[in-house]
């Protein structure tokens, strides 16, 4: 992000009317949100965050950025003084480089509070001191080190009704404790210290991606995060096994400023997922879009959370890839829970996606298989594993073959909702062959259905693909061969030698071999050094094998 080659200067009112907020201070956290953005801004690389009375007594910020020039400070808490953008022109408004630039957020402060500015440019002999106040600014020369400090206290103290409606401190505190773990994640490469009524809450000193996970959100989490490089994407995305109900651990930032992701971002990222996650999971993500000034709008909201792309969908295709290539990437073999009291961590992900040529040990309970490869134990759920097996082959088999016309149309009787997704969904469907028309009257006539799908042996065939197809599912075409998969799968008391080695010879031709169709996980994994610990075993062959072949975690480095 580039940094302020110009002084700050007032913005003539054709260009204020563009990006002017009105009142963006109405809570100690949007103090603290644009105060975080203007140092960004200044270049800092190390940020110091404090707060006394949940923001309403105490908000300073303190940086090492490059500081305002004596000659530009008397306009800093000035309303739409800014050297972000040029007031040259209305054209600047539309061309956003920078986290801030309105030129409100000092002076919204001071009308809000009491203002302090205390800041010098490094090449600058003295600092400049800034005290505003509703109207009233007063400026000084003192002695100071080379960076920014921006003191707001008495937050509302003179506004009793905005004061009412304020956050308890506690709560207040939790919130900006939140939106200042949000800048770690969004930039691991900075300093960051918050300090809450002279405790310290949150540090973190410059990292990578997972580092910042975890100073977060810790080492345990920072452990299943895998890394996410695409052009104009970069962050890290969590492995299947850590998921959460709630979506409220995906991050996004466009041009370095964190975002409320729009829905079509959060479904990007589950679908590039595909099977390998259960249906009403989120992963943890973080995610930076990296997009030109022009094709982004961030003056749609007045706290600059919101942003609009100029191609979303296009935005979307590509955060899905960069997931898909990332899991696609790393072996996702799930470890074998503990076999005594102590937890057995899960690995870091090692490089290479190839699911291993297992040897079949033994068949357990009719319905598990016992496996060896890379040195580790495996545990395969064959009715999974058959399941992704037959997933895959079906979709082979959809792609290369049409449809197939019934010899006698079947007529259908459909809900309300179902004939709606069927005027949505038709030309998809029969796109993989799938032709069905309204016929009226909450009648629907099945005309065709795919030749991969026409001989399943599966009961009431044809009313399962039609109520899959036109159900709530995302992709259709997923649900029907999941659904169907799942049927003639291997099943307890079904499993013997032959069979369950030809499953562990097809799982490992699979495209997605870790999961079955519906996100359960097809393996599990142990590996003899953690076997060996979980006996107490501290013999020769007790060496690092298999999946112990990695980095030291995260958290565990000496």
């Amino acid at each position: 992000m580039s940094l302020p080659t110009r002084p700050i200067q007032i913005l003539p009112p054709q260009v204020a009317r563009l990006i002017a907020a009105g009142e963006v201070v109405s809570r100690p956290l949007d103090v603290v949100r644009e105060l975080l953005d203007n140092a960004l801004d200044a270049g800092a690389t190390r940020i110091a965050l404090e707060v006394a009375g949940g923001g309403l007594d105490l908000i300073r910020v303190r940086d090492n950025g490059c500081g305002i020039p004596a000659a530009s400070a008397a306009l800093a808490a000035e309303r739409h003084a800014t050297s972000k953008l040029s007031p040259d022109g209305a054209g600047a408004a539309l061309h956003v480089t920078t986290l801030g630039f309105r030129g409100e957020a000092l002076w919204a402060a001071a009308q809000a509070g009491e203002l302090h500015l205390l800041t010098r440019p490094a090449a600058q002999v003295g600092a400049c001191e800034v005290r505003a106040h509703g109207e009233a600014t007063q400026v000084a020369r003192v002695s100071a080190p080379a960076g920014t400090t921006v003191t707001v206290t008495r937050l509302f103290a003179e506004l009793p009704a905005r004061l009412r409606t304020q956050l308890a401190p506690a709560a207040e505190v939790r919130e900006i404790t939140a939106l200042l773990g949000r800048y770690v994640l969004h930039h691991p490469g900075l300093s960051w210290r918050m300090v809450v009524d002279g405790e310290p809450r949150l540090t973190h000193a410059p990292a990578d991606p997972r580092g910042a996970v975890a100073s977060v959100y810790g080492p345990l989490s920072a452990n299943r995060v895998m890394a996410v490089e695409a052009p104009g994407i970069s962050g890290v995305v969590s492995r299947p096994e850590l998921t959460r109900t709630r979506r409220d651990r995906m991050h996004f930032s466009v041009n370095g400023r964190p975002v409320q992701a729009p829905p079509e971002l959060e479904k990007a990222v589950i679908e590039g997922f595909a099977e390998l996650l259960g249906a009403g999971a989120a992963p943890l993500c973080v995610l930076n879009l990296t997009v030109a000034p022009e094709d982004h709008d961030p003056n749609i909201h007045p706290a600059k959370q919101v942003v609009a792309l100029a191609d979303l969908p296009a935005v979307a295709a590509r955060v899905r890839a960069a997931v898909s290539a990332a899991l696609a990437a790393h072996p996702l073999a799930r470890a074998v829970p503990a076999l005594l009291a102590p937890p057995v961590p899960d690995p870091e992900a090692r490089p290479g996606g190839a699911f291993p040529a297992l040897t079949l040990l033994g068949v357990y309970q009719e319905l598990y298989l016992l496996a060896q490869g890379e040195g580790d134990l495996w545990v395969v759920d064959a009715h999974a594993a058959h399941e992704r097996v037959l997933y895959e082959r079906l979709g082979r088999e959809l792609h290369a073959a049409g449809p197939v016309a019934l010899p006698e149309p079947e007529l259908l009787h459909l809900t309300p909702e179902q004939l709606a997704r069927l005027h949505e969904r038709g030309p998809e469907l029969r796109v993989w062959g799938l032709h069905i028309e309204d016929f009226g009257a909450g009648l629907a006539r099945l005309r065709a259905v795919p030749a991969a799908l026409a001989a399943l042996p599966v009961p009431r065939l044809h009313e399962q693909i039609v109520e899959t197809a036109l159900g709530g599912g995302p992709d259709p075409r997923r649900e029907v061969l999941g659904r169907l998969a799942c049927a003639p799968a291997l099943k307890a008391g079904m499993l013997d030698h032959a069979r369950g080695a030809a499953v562990l010879a097809e799982l490992e031709a699979c495209e997605l071999p870790w999961a079955c169709p519906h996100g359960r996980p097809t393996t599990l994994r142990l590996s003899e050094r953690d076997l060996a610990h979980a006996f107490g075993r501290r013999g020769v062959r007790d060496v690092a094998r298999g999946r112990d072949e990695r980095a030291v975690p995260v958290g565990a480095q000496p």
